[in-house]
């Protein structure tokens, strides 16, 4: 196996000031995206009861939002070479704030959903744009600025639960969103006073709208279709999605580099593990994180309140593994430590499928809900060297967007499986007698998603050449400078 060498260091260089005001700034961009992804999933029970509807569709007030974060992610290059990225980060923020402000206002769960799409297409810019603002101004000290700008984003996992629980215990649900008003608009004020103008690097280019228009609606069609399989609506939608993602697909063939996503890329075997395992990692953690907290409020009759706290030892595991992962990656190499982090995580949702039969046990809980952080956050970053590894210098502007636009495709898509799984399954055990517990049974189809994305770690190479070896070392570098 050949070990990857470590890239130059910087840590002798003093950081300027001004990188840190700079990096402050955008962070709380990235932070509050991240923590609107999760703080909702610990309140799906309480927004199905409060706006009167069901489990499988007030699941896309988080499904929407993801989504609707992850079909931005093509317009990000566009936007910034047209208008600027002080100009597109300000518009970002500001629509995030004001789609908080219209989330809490909503009157039913159609237009939670609606203004949650608003916020997801605001939102979805804010984590790429402060890696962008970040990487512009560091200059050869972005391994350290990345490194240390992470560490406020991990907290978002482990805050999200305890602060939703907390609001849900002792306020209404509305100000699960009324919060991000007071930090957005702080953090807009700062962003005007202390970003700097980039209007003289304005490259207006061309946008594929055509493939925009057909990959959009596609997606959208795809996830709505296949949560109502059982009517015409939903079966006549997947079929004018399998039509709109084929047309698309033949496009981006003929199109090539000009195409909304370049489809040479996967022909790199490679490239194409590292993207497969991602979508099957990110698709796992939204999807776990939607069905525990309903598990523990539902079938074990806890608070919100007292369910936001158990579910810290998540984000305690992701935190604890993180600052590791880059010697690992180093010493054992990419494929061992992604799919010894799938094989942990596996290890860690098992657990589960004893709990939703036997009874809520607190420590094995704990100690499950740790576990499955820890191998969770083990699978992500080799995968992501290992994409950026595989692709040339000039090609890595259209991988990071592939890499990021399927990856984050996992979370709604996997999200909305097995929320309709669960609906399903819930709604039969009030007909008859199953054998299987209706949360048992989602659990069994976790654990049957995570040894999928064992066999995709497996795919992924073992060593990298070593010409490739200094790109791979960008990121796995950001790693070791959390915990230094």
């Amino acid at each position: 196996m050949t070990d990857i060498a470590p890239g130059p260091s910087s840590e002798s260089d003093r950081l300027d000031p001004a990188i840190w005001k700079i990096s402050s700034v955008v962070v709380l961009g990235s932070f509050l995206a991240q923590l609107d992804a999760t703080v909702v999933n610990v309140s799906l029970s309480t927004l199905a009861v409060e706006l009167h509807s069901s489990l499988a569709a007030i699941q896309w007030v988080t499904s929407g939002y993801l989504l609707a974060l992850t079909l931005m992610l093509p317009l990000n290059g566009w936007l910034v070479d047209r208008i600027g990225a002080k100009a597109v980060y300000l518009w970002c923020f500001s629509v995030f704030t004001l789609s908080s402000a219209l989330c809490a206002c909503s009157w039913s769960a159609n237009s939670l959903i609606g203004f949650r799409v608003l916020q997801g297409m605001s939102g979805g810019l804010l984590a790429p744009m402060a890696q962008m603002m970040m990487a512009r101004h560091a200059g050869k000290q972005m391994v350290r600025v990345m490194g240390y700008a992470a560490v406020p984003i991990l907290f978002a996992p482990i805050l999200g639960p305890v602060i939703a629980g907390a609001i849900l215990q002792y306020a209404s649900w509305r100000w699960l969103f009324l919060i991000n008003l007071p930090i957005g608009v702080l953090a807009v004020v700062l962003a005007i006073l202390i970003l700097p103008k980039d209007r003289e690097e304005l490259r207006p280019r061309e946008l594929d709208l055509i493939g925009l228009a057909l990959l959009s609606p596609g997606l959208v069609l795809f996830l709505y279709g296949y949560d109502h399989l059982d009517d015409r609506i939903g079966l006549g939608a997947l079929l004018v999605s399998i039509a709109l993602l084929a047309t698309f697909f033949l496009t981006a063939a003929k199109k090539g580099d000009k195409a909304l996503i370049d489809l040479r890329l996967f022909k790199s075997k490679v490239f194409s593990a590292s993207v497969v395992t991602q979508f099957m990692a990110n698709g796992i953690a939204f999807a776990g994180q939607m069905l525990i907290p309903i598990y523990l409020i539902r079938a074990c009759g806890l608070s919100p309140s007292a369910t936001g706290w158990l579910l810290a030892p998540l984000g305690l595991g992701m935190m604890c593994c993180y600052p590791f992962l880059g010697t690992l990656t180093k010493r054992f190499g990419i494929r061992r430590v992604s799919a010894s982090g799938a094989l942990l995580a596996f290890a860690g949702t098992l657990p589960f499928l004893y709990l939703a039969s036997h009874g809520l046990l607190v420590g094995v809980l704990a100690f499950a809900l740790f576990i499955r952080g820890m191998g969770l956050s083990a699978v992500g970053m080799p995968s992501i060297a290992s994409a950026y590894a595989s692709v040339k210098r000039e090609q890595l502007p259209m991988a990071t967007t592939a890499l990021n636009i399927i990856q984050r495709l996992g979370g709604p898509t996997l999200t909305t499986l097995c929320a309709t799984f669960l609906g399903w399954r819930l709604a039969a055990a009030h007909v008859h007698e199953t054998q299987l517990s209706p949360f048992t049974a989602a659990f069994l189809l976790l654990c049957v998603l995570h040894v999928l994305l064992f066999a995709a770690a497996m795919r992924l190479p073992l060593s990298l050449p070593k010409a490739a070896e200094p790109r791979a070392n960008e990121v796995v570098d950001v790693l070791e400078n959390i915990s230094e």
